[in-house]
């Protein structure tokens, strides 16, 4: 099943939730739709659910016009975040409820309970059709709360924020079961996350949202590799954002502290956005940015480094091997291998992958006295 959004506005009190919104999910494809609080991402999926109806715009399943179409009429399975179990029924009742609840073409019992069976061998719970959900771990929660969408047989499967209230350890087992699912079923799928490790490692495509609008629509390689705005830098993965000026091709930082050739830019004022994969520690005596280690931490095998840099004392973030020591109020030189520069251009933002590492006169930044203070 195709969906289809066009052009959908919505506002509450005078807020735009989805500001003028178009996107397209092929069959069978699994779409992440990634965010902070307040982009407007439940509300499209609610819009598409018919949970929302929008104050203008057209959603379409396929070539199927669902403006005057109740959420029941529409053939989508819904999860919530807080799986929206019924306390009173068993894990075997809470899965039938759709198929019992059917006004027409309603199954036979015994065609209910063989599909509620082979649900509960699909998310991995058979032998728990009599507990309750109070017996039931979450993690075990939200599998029913699959099962029971999954029930009705939908044509489309929309998920909010699945996993956002398990554990770290439950959310990154039941990510790798999700995709498993998915894969079994071919549903086409939406779900919901502010999680970025959740969508990169889940989806087949990832959509940013911000403010009512779409960011940028990829895949996860493209949405971490080449970021169309420097929100979608900033909000995927992490980052150091150092202010530059552009000039007949070349980016620079205080003059000769930093200049990278970087290609067409508008001449101007523009920023380099960095992730710490982006820039390397020198050790072999060669130029580089000369800076001073104010903050460590250890993020799994490696060493997150934090140095101020630069007249303006800029921060910028990178990993070393964690064998390595490294402590603060040390003097290290640094060297940019990668990043991306992000102008303003007469439509939006124009970026060019950095094609040029950093050079710079460690000489000059000892005579300016910068390394003594």
């Amino acid at each position: 099943m195709q969906v289809r959004a066009e052009n959908l506005r919505k506002q509450y009190v005078g807020i735009a939730a989805l500001d003028d919104v178009s996107l397209t999910v092929q069959p069978g494809e699994l779409v992440a739709l990634l965010g902070p609080s307040g982009s407007g991402k439940t509300t499209l999926l609610r819009t598409i659910a018919g949970l929302e109806a929008p104050d203008s715009g057209t959603v379409y399943f396929n070539d199927r016009d669902l403006s005057d179409s109740r959420i029941q009429d529409r053939g989508v399975g819904f999860v919530f975040q807080h799986y929206a179990l019924f306390k009173h029924m068993r894990v075997m009742d809470n899965i039938a409820f759709g198929l019992r609840a059917r006004s027409k073409n309603k199954p036979k019992e015994s065609e209910i309970k063989r599909r509620v069976l082979e649900l509960l061998d699909l998310v991995q719970l058979s032998g728990l059709e009599r507990r309750f959900p109070a017996q039931l771990s979450g993690g075990q929660r939200q599998r029913v709360a699959l099962a029971r969408a999954l029930a009705i047989e939908p044509s489309v499967l929309l998920l909010d924020e699945p996993f956002g209230a398990l554990d770290a350890r439950v959310r990154k087992d039941l990510r790798r079961w999700l995709r498993e699912i998915h894969e079994r079923t071919g549903h086409t799928t939406l779900f919901v996350t502010h999680d970025q490790e959740e969508a990169l490692e889940l989806a087949d495509r990832v959509v940013v949202m911000n403010k009512g609008k779409i960011e940028q629509s990829a895949t996860p390689d493209e949405i971490y590799d080449t970021p169309a705005t420097p929100f979608v830098f900033s909000f995927i993965g992490e980052s150091s954002v150092i202010p530059v000026q552009i000039g007949n091709g070349r980016a620079t930082l205080d003059e000769r502290l930093l200049d990278l050739e970087i290609g067409a830019l508008p001449d101007g004022p523009a920023q380099l956005y960095l992730r710490p994969e982006d820039v390397t520690m020198v050790t072999d005596g060669g130029p580089g940015i000369p800076g001073l280690v104010v903050s460590t931490r250890r993020i799994g095998g490696m060493r997150r480094v934090t140095i101020e840099c630069g007249l303006a004392r800029h921060r910028i973030e990178f990993d070393a091997p964690a064998e390595v020591p490294i402590n603060n109020s040390q003097r290290l030189t640094i060297r940019v291998i990668g990043g991306r520069v992000y102008g303003s251009g007469s439509e939006g933002y124009e970026t060019e992958r950095l094609a040029a590492s950093a050079t710079s006169d460690f000489k000059w930044a000892k005579a300016e006295g910068w390394l003594d203070r």
